[in-house]
């Protein structure tokens, strides 16, 4: 088993590009979620990343890389609405799918002729990266299919013992991972899993954007990460549910014994025995708490999760409840 430590600042950094350079893991905390990095150019080092979240072989990893120079490198077509992009988005939480270069290894595209590639934006991630001086493969730091990390914390309690070095940076500013979107096709650019740069921003700077939230088996190849069936839940079942199903909720919760409620309402919670955890109302807000809730719902160890789906839509909810419809089942 692998020693796991936890630095902070200059430390950490330097710690981690000496642990890059040498072929191994590390994670470090992004504006998003915290991510499980490697040398993107090297197919040992990559590999390690799947062994140590049980990823699929199947599900591609995000290129995080300095600068839009940087990003060039990685790819064999820049188009103009790619600097366009760039330009109004980065450093920041969008990827894009682009034709992957033979300068990373192909392992970071689970088989496929493109890449997803961003430039975060958070000071440790920056610094890493500049210091580094190379693209970092870096998904979510946390056990394939499960909640991913907003702090290091949630990080040393998912890969303890499986990642060498942790860096600690705080709590991530947005909470939920970076919208991903599709370049490659030569039609409508293509949003495949949304994030909190919306629709209506994109359509800002390309109006023919589209929607398309794809699903897949978790046994299929995906073209972006976080397509799959389920994906970021807790390891208790949970279910979600429309607020009309609230008589229901009650019932089942009465009958099945303690469960945990994710509310953000005061009209709609749980007496104890029973744990209910209530977010903000604000999306920016709620998804930056969203998966620290499922993970404290989870270390409950009830019977159940359920979770009061946001009513309005739109906007970053679409992102939220992309995120819930993956992570929960529908209320039977």
């Amino acid at each position: 088993m692998i020693h796991t430590r936890l630095e902070h600042g200059e430390k950490g950094i330097e710690s981690a590009v000496e642990l890059l350079r040498a072929g191994e893991l590390v994670a470090f905390p992004t504006e998003t979620v915290y991510g499980l990095g490697a040398d993107a150019r090297s197919v040992e080092a990559v590999q390690k990343i799947y062994d140590a979240k049980g990823r699929p072989s199947g599900n591609p990893v995000i290129v995080h890389v300095a600068d839009v120079n940087s990003a060039r490198n990685c790819v064999t077509v820049w188009p103009p609405l790619a600097d366009q992009l760039a330009a109004r988005f980065w450093p920041g939480p969008l990827t894009m799918i682009l034709p992957r270069a033979n300068t990373l290894c192909a392992a970071v595209s689970a088989g496929r002729q493109t890449v997803a590639i961003r430039c975060p934006r958070h000071p440790v991630a920056e610094a890493l990266l500049k210091a580094f001086d190379g693209p970092i493969a870096a998904p979510s730091a946390n056990r394939s299919g499960f909640t991913s990390p907003t702090t290091a914390a949630h990080v040393l309690a998912e890969l303890n013992g499986r990642v060498p070095l942790i860096i600690d940076g705080g709590p991530c500013e947005v909470g939920l991972e970076s919208t991903v979107l599709d370049l490659s096709t030569g039609k409508a650019p293509t949003i495949l899993r949304p994030g909190s740069i919306t629709l209506e921003m994109l359509r800002e700077v390309a109006p023919d954007v589209q929607l398309h939230a794809v699903t897949v088996k978790t046994t299929e190849s995906a073209a972006s990460p976080g397509l799959h069936d389920r994906h970021y839940a807790p390891r208790t079942m949970a279910y979600r549910f429309p607020r009309a199903e609230w008589p229901r909720v009650q019932q089942r919760a009465e009958a099945n014994g303690p469960v945990a409620l994710i509310s953000f309402t005061d009209d709609v919670s749980l007496p104890a025995p029973h744990e209910t955890l209530l977010l903000p109302d604000d999306p920016a807000a709620y998804a930056r708490n969203l998966y620290a809730a499922l993970r404290e719902a989870d270390e409950k160890k009830l019977n159940a999760i359920f979770v009061l789906l946001p009513e309005e839509h739109g906007g970053l909810w679409t992102a939220v409840t992309d995120r819930l419809r993956r992570a929960t089942q529908v209320l039977t």
